[in-house]
């Protein structure tokens, strides 16, 4: 079986062919970020990278982000976000909580403050809905800050809010006045 040190080196080479750079080992996503499962395998083994599909199945299932998926007969993966790629994940629109956070590092406060939160060279701007993964996320970048997002009033000024299938929030941008230190 594979162990974690394996687990993690694995879904972090998904992640970047998943979300990134599928021409890494000459992958192709169709429109919405699925790819064959069967393709996906033979691309891995002919980089070096051994992996069956009781693997692949193991690192979906236990990747603590869940930022995998499988189609409903699991011939087709994708990311659940996070693509700096053109494509469309089908998201629609919902109705956010009251609250949403965002986890960063205090070095980058300045700049979120006069600008907001922008999605950069990603498709959204990534938000949770409880504390504890924003700090998760947020303590990667540095000194640990976390920011509240007024995703409500967001919401009812016309800002388009979507949930992945892994529980992140999503939107286009955060504008500084909708934005709280923690």
């Amino acid at each position: 079986m594979i162990n974690e040190k394996q687990v993690t080196r694995l879904s972090k080479f998904l992640s970047l062919v998943l979300r990134h750079k599928p021409e890494t080992i000459g992958l192709t996503l169709d429109e919405n970020g699925w790819t064959d499962v069967k393709i996906l395998l033979q691309k891995l083994k002919s980089k070096g990278k051994n992996v069956d599909l009781i693997t692949l199945q193991y690192v979906v299932e236990n990747n603590t982000k869940q930022r995998f998926a499988f189609n409903e007969d699991q011939t087709q993966i994708r990311a659940n976000q996070g693509h700096s790629i053109k494509i469309d994940l089908g998201y629609k629109p919902v109705e956010p909580p009251e609250t949403l956070y965002h986890g960063t590092a205090e070095r980058f406060l300045d700049s979120i403050f006069k600008t907001g939160l922008e999605k950069r060279n990603r498709h959204h701007v990534h938000m949770s809905g409880d504390l504890d993964t924003a700090s998760k996320v947020g303590v990667r970048h540095g000194k640990l800050v976390i920011l509240e997002v007024l995703s409500k009033a967001m919401y009812k000024d016309g800002y388009p809010f979507f949930i992945s299938e892994n529980k992140v929030w999503l939107t286009d941008t955060v504008p500084p006045q909708y934005l709280r230190r923690k």
